[in-house]
């Protein structure tokens, strides 16, 4: 099964007092330490023009939830959660389709 996990972000003005050629090179460097690959894959979305509650949702998929683990612990030691440029609002976990996997393992 494949794991969305979308984490729903809110940048802090550490990360809004940079340009935006500081911001591209710094997302670059931690993201290049959090080990993002074949395990698990990382999209990012803006947000701030349609939300109060979050300016950004990075959005996660992998088949090992231990992997998108390990990814996280990777991230919280950069500046994007350590500074923190970013502050975490929610995580939320889930499945796409989960109800028919279910149905097709429940009637087998």
């Amino acid at each position: 099964m494949i794991w969305t996990i979308f984490m729903l972000l809110r940048a802090t003005p550490h990360w809004l007092g940079h340009t935006i050629t500081e911001r591209d090179s710094i997302a670059a460097d931690c993201l290049a330490q959090a080990g993002l690959g074949d395990q698990v894959s990382m999209r990012f979305y803006d947000a701030e023009a349609f939300s109060g509650t979050c300016s950004d949702v990075a959005v996660f998929e992998t088949r090992d939830l231990r992997a998108y683990y390990f990814v996280v612990e990777r991230l919280r030691n950069t500046p994007l959660f350590g500074k923190p440029y970013f502050d975490v609002i929610d995580i939320i976990p889930a499945l796409e389709n989960g109800h028919q996997t279910f149905q097709r393992e429940a009637s087998a």
